[in-house]
């Protein structure tokens, strides 16, 4: 795991990044900055159990691309998940809490994934864990905002506004951002069609 110190904001922003691409360097600089984080741990995963893995880049190669693509020195990428054999993001938060319960985590992710977050395994026990910040994605804030996650977690949302007291609230609480944002997609990129950044 990168280093810490105790009493540290850490977001932790995970996902294939098969590859990653400036949507996903947008998203960890704002939140970085709106949620007036410590640091971010870039969670390279073994692979996303939603999704197909016939294109999925070996670990270590997107491991490698990650670092070289950032350069914000709070910015650290990882693929520990896969050396503690850690499948789901609920075991992955589970362990974290347990072993460093004096850091403040937040999980950062993408509207598009807050749309589909109660199809997570065990989505409940994430939420109840820490806080969660959901970033704006091309498309998918209705979803998002309408979704079986963000109606159940009602009751725990704060404004955007007050985003930076997000890593110092009990679970479950989460913020909803707005702001720049990217149409690009990994997706959209192996497939060799890139899309135009909508800034």
């Amino acid at each position: 795991m990168p280093p810490s110190a105790r009493g540290m904001r850490i977001g932790l922003f995970g996902g294939s990044f098969n590859p990653i691409h400036a949507g996903h360097l947008l998203v960890m600089e704002e939140t970085l900055r709106r949620l007036e984080l410590d640091a971010m741990w870039v969670l390279v995963t073994p692979g996303n159990p939603l999704k197909n893995h016939d294109e999925l880049r070996p670990l270590a190669e997107r491991v490698r691309a990650a670092r070289e693509a950032i350069a914000n020195p709070r910015i650290h990428v990882t693929g520990f998940e896969a050396q503690k054999g850690f499948r789901y993001t609920w075991q992955t938060v589970r362990f974290l809490a347990q072993a460093l319960p004096d850091r403040k985590f937040v999980w950062i992710m993408g509207a598009d994934s807050l749309a589909d977050f109660h199809r997570w395994e065990r989505w409940q026990d994430i939420a109840a864990t820490l806080p969660i910040a959901a970033y704006a994605r091309p498309g998918a804030s209705h979803r998002a905002l309408a979704s079986r996650t963000a109606l159940a977690l009602a009751h725990g949302q704060i404004d955007q506004e007050d985003a930076s007291i997000l890593a110092r609230l009990p679970a479950p609480a989460w913020v909803y951002l707005h702001g720049r944002q990217s149409s690009l997609s990994s997706t959209a990129i192996r497939a060799r069609k890139p899309q135009v950044n909508e800034n």
